[in-house]
C-alpha cells in the first residue's frame, strides 16, 4: 500500500487521525448550514493511509459531513470487512485485501455511472495501463485484477471492466528502500544491498508478512540466490528459499530491527541506527522534515507498488449511500489529491489534483523536474530547497518501473507461518 496507525503508513504525527475520533459536523450538501438539522456522519475504517485531520476538516467545510475515522492494521481491516461490515460506511482498503474481502459479499459494486470523474481515473485502475499506454506490472495483485465485480452485488471479480468497481482508487505509490546518504559511502543501486555485509547491523526490514516478504523477495532475487516464476505468487519452494536467505542474513547480524510501526522506522533512520531499510514515502518525508538527509532510493530492479481505494459496504442504502457517493466524488475533485500528492503519494485523478497545486509543485512531484522554490509537506513544513529533484524522477519513471504489487499469494497461510517463524527465530 501498501502504512497504518499504529503500523502501516501512519503518516505525519501531527496530521494523522486518532482512531475513532470524529472531525467536522453538518449534513450532506455543499451548503452545510442549510441542512444542519439533518446531519450525516460517515464512519471510515481503514489503514490510516489517508486519515488526516485536515481532510476531515475540509470535508466539513465543503460538504458539511462529520467524518469519523477508525484506524486499523492491515489484517484487522480485512477482519473488520469480513466480520463487522455494518460497523463502517466506507472501507479504505488496499487492493490486495480485496482478494480476501470480496468473497464475503460484504462490498457492493460501486456504480461507475455515479462517479463524476470516472473517465479521468488513471488507467492503471481501469485498463491495466499507464497513461502513456504501456502495460503495468502484473506480478502480485495488480489493481486491474481485482478492480471490477460482475454485478452490483457479487462475490466474483469481473475479468474485464464492468459498470461495478470494487473500490474507487484513492492513492498508490511505488515503494523502495530508504537510505541515509550522509552515512553511506557507496552508491546504492540494487535491492541486493539491503543484504550487503557492509551494512551489517545497520539494515532493517518491515515485519508485516504480506509486505515484508515482497521486500525480501526483491532483495533475494537481486542477489541471484533465488529465481521466481512470479514473486507475487510464490510456490512453497520459493517461499522456503526466500526465508532461507533472510534467515542466513539474520543469523549473520545483518538486521538492526524488524519494525511494524511508522514512527519506529522514522526513529531508526533519524538516529542513524539504521542506514538502509524498508521504508514508506511519508516516513522519508518525516525524516526530511527533521532536517536529516534521507533518500527514497531508486533501484535497478524496480519498485514494489501498492494501491488503496474506498469501498462501500453492501448494507448501505438511502441517504447514507448517497452520502458515500458524494464523499467519493468530493475526494476525487482535486483538493484531497493535491494534499496527498504533497505527501509523496499519487492520486487516482491527476487532472483535478493539478488544479490545486502550483506549477512548481506539480513539476517537482509529478514531472521529476528540479524545484524552482522550496517544496513543502501537506502541512506546510519545508522538505526540499530549490534545485531538488524527486527521488526516482517523474510519475511515469516511477510507476513505469514497478516490478511487483503487494499481494495475497495462493500459499498465503504457509508464507505467513514461515515468515513469523523467521522473525521469532
Amino acid at each position: 500500500m501498501r502504512d497504518q496507525h499504529p503500523t502501516r503508513r501512519r503518516i505525519l504525527a501531527g496530521a494523522a487521525s486518532t482512531a475513532g475520533l470524529a472531525f467536522g459536523a453538518g449534513a450532506i450538501t455543499g451548503s452545510p448550514a442549510v441542512h444542519a438539522a439533518d446531519p450525516v456522519t460517515l464512519r471510515i475504517a481503514g489503514t490510516g493511509v489517508n486519515q488526516f485531520k485536515e481532510l476531515a476538516d475540509k470535508c466539513k467545510e465543503d460538504l458539511g459531513f462529520t467524518v469519523q475515522y477508525t484506524s486499523l492494521v492491515s489484517d484487522d481491516v480485512v477482519k473488520r470487512a469480513v466480520t463487522q461490515a455494518s460497523s463502517f460506511d466506507l472501507l479504505d482498503a488496499e487492493y490486495w485485501m480485496l482478494k480476501k474481502i470480496v468473497p464475503s459479499g460484504n462490498l457492493r459494486g460501486i456504480d461507475t455511472s455515479k462517479i463524476k470523474y470516472y473517465d479521468q481515473i488513471v488507467p492503471i485502475f481501469t485498463k491495466g495501463k499507464l497513461p502513456d499506454g504501456k502495460p503495468v506490472a502484473m506480478q502480485g495483485i495488480s489493481p486491474i485484477k481485482v478492480a471490477y465485480l460482475t454485478a452490483a452485488k457479487s462475490k466474483d471479480f469481473a475479468k474485464d471492466p464492468s459498470q461495478w468497481m470494487t473500490v474507487i482508487p484513492t492513492v498508490y505509490n511505488a515503494d523502495t528502500l530508504g537510505i541515509r546518504p550522509d552515512l553511506i559511502k557507496e552508491p546504492i543501486s540494487s535491492w541486493a544491498q539491503l543484504l550487503s555485509p557492509e551494512f551489517k547491523g545497520k539494515a532493517a526490514i518491515l515485519d508485516i508478512p504480506s509486505i515484508g516478504i515482497m521486500d525480501a523477495a526483491m532483495a533475494s532475487e537481486a542477489t541471484g540466490k533465488v529465481k521466481y516464476v512470479d514473486k507475487g505468487n510464490m510456490t512453497t519452494d520459493e517461499i522456503d528459499k526466500t526465508i532461507a536467505v533472510m534467515t542466513e542474513a539474520k543469523k549473520a547480524g545483518q538486521f538492526r530491527a524488524f519494525w511494524k510501526d511508522f514512527n519506529e522506522s522514522v526513529n531508526l533512520m533519524a538516529s542513524g541506527e539504521v542506514v538502509i531499510q524498508s521504508m514508506w514515502s511519508p516516513a522519508v518525508t518525516k525524516v526530511r522534515q527533521m532536517g536529516i538527509a534521507c533518500t527514497y532510493q531508486p533501484l535497478k530492479e524496480g519498485y514494489r507498488a501498492w494501491a488503496a481505494g474506498l469501498g462501500v459496504p453492501a448494507h448501505l442504502d438511502g441517504k447514507r449511500l448517497d452520502a458515500a457517493y458524494e464523499f467519493i466524488n468530493w475526494y476525487l475533485s482535486g483538493w484531497v489529491g493535491a494534499f496527498l500528492n504533497r505527501q509523496g503519494y499519487y492520486t487516482a485523478v491527476l487532472d483535478t489534483a493539478k488544479k490545486f497545486m502550483s506549477p512548481d509543485e506539480w513539476d517537482y512531484w509529478m514531472e521529476g523536474k528540479p524545484a524552482k522554490g522550496d517544496i513543502v509537506s501537506p502541512t506546510g513544513e519545508k522538505i526540499e530547497s530549490a534545485g531538488a529533484v524527486r527521488d526516482g524522477g517523474s510519475f511515469l519513471d516511477r510507476m513505469g518501473h514497478v516490478s511487483v504489487w503487494n499481494t495475497v499469494m495462493d500459499q498465503d497461510r504457509y508464507m505467513v507461518r514461515k515468515w513469523n517463524e523467521f522473525i521469532a527465530a
